[in-house]
């Protein structure tokens, strides 16, 4: 089974940004935030875009696929 796995987390504590900053700057909940980083939901096309123009990062560089046990 493959799984998306993101360096959220990684990039926004790089920045020096709060998950309360960024729920705010990209108008979301802090909790949808905890819940991408912790791999329990995968954000839509456009949340990622967003994501992507926010840290001013590839989708290589943000996302990966991982495969695991089938």
């Amino acid at each position: 089974m493959t799984k998306v796995h993101n360096r959220i987390k990684e990039v926004r504590l790089q920045k020096g940004i709060t998950q309360l900053q960024m729920a705010e700057d990209l108008q979301i909940t802090r909790q949808t935030i905890t819940a991408i980083e912790n791999h329990k939901y995968n954000p839509s096309l456009e949340l990622t875009l967003k994501l992507l123009q926010y840290f001013d990062l590839s989708i290589e560089e943000l996302f990966t696929l991982e495969e695991g046990e089938k």
